[in-house]
């Protein structure tokens, strides 16, 4: 079940065991998207990531844990009613939208959001569905459900740049169980060195 209207280029899903987990996916997504991951020498920096779920499912901790883990210092504010929070950072814009309080599919466009949806900065958008299909597939669309004590994740690439993220966290990303159990393997992967 995708948000988007083309079919995702690739797909994993993992078991985010608890909130430290949740802040280590956002911890090994951070260097993709500010460009200095060594996997990626070369790439420009920047993409758009959407994060999908219910309330309390981890979406602003997983942005508050991207942005900490880019380098983004002092307070990270939800944009819950500000609509929008923006950071620079060596010259690379991150962009947080929340579009929950959101009842019309062009509220998005009206505010004028339209013109932050760049190639070159790292734009995180929570609740993307209640822009309706108006806004462009993201590279990465990240959706968290609840399963007993942590989260389901499942994230899905819709651009190449967002198949090569998954690619990066593909071998070290376990599957999220069918029916999660206590010893359900979680995000990160235990150190088996």
């Amino acid at each position: 079940m995708s948000p988007h209207d083309g079919k995702p280029l690739g797909e994993i899903n993992m078991f985010l065991a608890d909130e430290a987990a949740t802040e280590a996916l956002a911890q090994a997504l951070a260097p993709m998207l500010c460009g200095t991951h060594p996997a990626l020498a070369g790439v420009a920096p920047g993409g758009r990531i959407h994060l999908r779920g219910d309330l309390g499912a981890g979406k602003t901790s997983f942005a508050r844990a991207l942005l900490r883990a880019a380098g983004i210092t002092g307070r990270i504010k939800s944009p819950s009613y500000a609509l929008l929070e923006s950071y620079n950072l060596s010259n690379l814009y991150f962009y947080h939208l929340d579009f929950y309080r959101f009842s019309d599919t062009r509220e998005w466009v009206d505010a004028g959001f339209r013109e932050i949806l760049r190639d070159d900065a790292v734009v995180l958008i929570e609740w993307p569905e209640r822009a309706g299909g108006l806004l462009p597939p993201p590279d990465l669309d990240i959706a968290l459900s609840y399963a007993e004590n942590g989260r389901n994740a499942h994230l899905a690439a819709y651009s190449k740049k967002g198949q090569t993220w998954l690619t990066i966290l593909a071998p070290a990303a376990p599957e999220a169980p069918r029916q999660t159990s206590p010893d359900a393997e979680s995000w990160p992967p235990p150190d088996r060195s």
